[in-house]
């Protein structure tokens, strides 16, 4: 089933009824699943900080079931989906599920610098004339700069892909950093951060 046909109840299925942010990001190009993923993926990690697992659980599955059908085979977001709930399973005492997602959040995730790479980028500056043509004449230092950062950031989170089912904790910060982290912009540097930083803290 596509999500297209899942989606025919929108507001009903997903909870989320057309609003500004969701006009913004389809101005942008995002598509509906997008900003539904990004948004399934919030909402489980509060239900996780609130130790309430079980939800968190059906809103991650909900949130990989988007992935699954909505991105393309080696987006990074279907990684995270599998990442989180590889987490809970390892949590829950079921091993062997949570090994078979992790081995396919590191299979997406051993493209991610490629992704990074070709990740698209939207101008920041908005605040005046002279910083849009600031960014303008030095973009190429800036994209530069940007992929070297989130790049950085993905290898961070491959590192904690591969020890999800060790019980041993890498240190590195994903949910807490996210609020901070995230773009007002809706481009492709969003969508890579929120697959490297819409994960379950240690």
């Amino acid at each position: 089933m596509s999500f297209t046909a899942m989606n025919t109840s929108g507001p009903r299925i997903w909870g989320f009824k057309p609003d500004a942010e969701m006009r913004v990001a389809r101005e942008a190009g995002w598509s509906r699943a997008d900003l539904i993923w990004e948004r399934l993926m919030e909402r489980a990690l509060a239900e996780a900080g609130r130790d309430r697992p079980r939800k968190a659980v059906q809103l991650f599955r909900l949130a990989d079931f988007v992935a699954r059908v909505a991105f393309a085979a080696d987006d990074l977001r279907r990684a995270a989906s599998a990442a989180n709930l590889a987490v809970l399973q390892f949590r829950a005492g079921a091993l062997n599920k949570a090994e078979r997602l992790q081995a396919r959040a590191l299979a997406i995730w051993a493209g991610a610098e490629e992704q990074v790479d070709a990740m698209q980028i939207a101008p920041r500056s908005r605040s005046s004339l002279f910083h849009l043509r600031m960014e303008a004449l030095h973009r190429d230092t800036f994209h530069a700069n940007l992929k070297t950062r989130v790049g950085r950031i993905a290898a961070e989170t491959g590192e904690t892909l591969r020890s999800l089912t060790s019980g041993w904790p890498v240190g590195h910060r994903h949910a807490s950093r996210w609020r901070g982290e995230k773009s007002v912009v809706f481009d492709g540097t969003r969508k890579v951060l929120g697959a490297c930083l819409l994960l379950l803290d240690d």
